[in-house]
């Protein structure tokens, strides 16, 4: 059988290896140490906030955030209902509501106008809504124009997820510049890995702080272990943080081959009727980290679930959009403001392999193989 192209597996090289063997070599094989103080530094710098502390995953970052505005029980955080379930477990582990709202179906980021309507409804009924987490989708900053004045209106904190977005921009600032704090995944498959591993970003020092001792089991600065309250082991390890530095210097090659990949997409089908690229009709700023068509199948004659099987059958690696939190069972109860786009956008969509790791004689192979489900479709 012919080798498994993945989606988006870890880019790593020669480059990589020397960073990390260079931190087991110094010593600094514990949680913390200079690789994890520079790698802090050095993608805050890239955000152009002034904190950032590393997490063992982008959930905890998140989870931080809300634990240090003391987020809980009996309030609501607004979430997007087109997103991975990090997001809003990470609103449930505090205690507080999820409420989902629909997305833009252009982009599948959140709709500001539904934002700011359900803002509205909900203070009018009386519920304490304390936040709101934007994410951006697939590695597109969201209408940060648009939902900051929403947020600034209502004086409503924003908790941008930008999980995905690691290199993105929007209306020229950086992804993880948004909002009074934002959160990175630099999980396995995103644009930069440390294998598993996050990192909260913001301006707000005392944030930082706080959710940086709260990320070492909250440990009073004593001699003896004591603590106060509750805490979590959330930190990234400094060898982790060496293959974050080394991922970062090739940060803009892998965006590119990454855009490239989208670009060969993009030739490809643009002579399909009723396909189009997910947030394709201006993703300059985007930093590509999947790319996802859109297929009308009345207009293209056949489904994003054919070209999904047809490439599976290939070994070829694929999945839809992320299922809707409001369709989950998980969050079949929870309380939501939707239109149905991220519904149609979830049963209309097929994302397609991204990585920068993946070679030329592999998108050929996809290519080529996309070429001849068209083919077979025309017929």
């Amino acid at each position: 059988m012919t080798t498994r192209v993945y989606l988006s597996p870890p880019d790593i090289g020669e480059l990589e290896e020397r960073y990390v063997l260079a931190a087991l070599r110094s010593g600094w094989v514990a949680p913390v140490g200079p690789d994890l103080d520079a790698f802090e530094w050095e993608v805050a710098h890239r955000a152009g906030v002034g904190h950032a502390v590393a997490t063992n995953c982008g959930t905890a970052a998140l989870h931080l955030a809300l634990l240090s505005w003391r987020v809980g029980a009996g309030e609501v955080v607004i979430v997007p209902t087109l997103t991975f379930a990090a997001t809003a477990n990470a609103v449930v582990y505090t205690g507080a509501t999820p409420y989902f709202v629909d997305c833009d179906p252009a982009t599948g980021n959140l709709d500001p106008g539904l934002l700011d309507e359900a803002v509205r409804a909900l203070r009018a009924a009386g519920r304490p809504v304390r936040a709101a987490m934007p994410v951006d989708l697939l590695g597109k900053c969201a209408n940060y124009e648009q939902i900051e004045k929403v947020a600034e209106q209502h004086c409503l904190p924003l908790l941008c997820d930008a999980a995905e977005s690691l290199g993105a921009a929007h209306a020229g600032r950086p992804a993880g510049s948004f909002g009074q704090a934002s959160a990175l995944s630099f999980n396995g498959n995103k644009v930069l890995t440390t294998s598993g591993g996050g990192m909260l970003l913001t301006n707000d020092g005392a944030l930082a702080a706080r959710a940086r001792y709260l990320a070492t089991q909250a440990r009073e600065p004593v001699a003896h272990y004591e603590h106060t309250e509750l805490g979590y082991n959330y930190r990234l390890s400094n060898v982790l943080a060496a293959l974050g530095r080394a991922q970062l210097c090739r940060l803009a090659e892998m965006i590119g081959r990454r855009r490239l990949i989208r670009d060969s997409y993009r030739e490809l089908f643009a002579g399909q009727p009723g396909v189009r690229i997910l947030g394709g009709e201006d993703d300059a700023g985007d930093n590509c980290w999947l790319t996802a068509i859109v297929v009308d199948p009345e207009a293209a004659g056949w489904s994003a679930a054919q070209l999904a099987v047809a490439l599976n059958a290939q070994n070829i690696e694929t999945r839809p959009l992320w299922k809707p939190m409001h369709l989950q069972p998980l969050y079949a109860r929870a309380e939501r403001m939707v239109t149905g786009a991220a519904e149609r956008l979830f049963s209309t969509s097929v994302v397609l392999p991204s990585g920068s790791a993946l070679g030329g004689p592999e998108l050929n192979r996809v290519l080529a193989c996309v070429r001849d489900f068209l083919a077979g479709q025309a017929q």
